[in-house]
């Protein structure tokens, strides 16, 4: 019974570590996330709003071709593939 339990303590300390470094490379991940997300907002709201080089007409003509979910796949559905 002595071997049972010193098993069972050796894999209850070995899962505990490992989820431990799992949870605190989960939380650089997420952070890492959190920081590209800034630099992206700050990118589209500089090109935006300081006329650089997106344009709002063309970034709100995306945006209706999301809303209307057109699949691109569609288009030309009549064509015959080349052999």
């Amino acid at each position: 019974m002595e071997n049972v339990q010193t098993l069972l303590t050796v894999v209850v300390i070995a899962l505990t570590v490992l989820l431990i470094i799992i949870g605190f490379q989960i939380f650089l991940v997420i952070q890492d996330l959190r920081r590209i997300m800034k630099r992206v907002n700050a990118l589209l709201e500089d090109s935006i709003l300081g006329g650089g080089l997106i344009r709002p007409d063309k970034l709100t003509g995306i945006l209706e071709l999301f809303r209307r979910k057109k699949n691109i796949h569609t288009h030309g559905e009549g064509e015959q593939p080349l052999n």
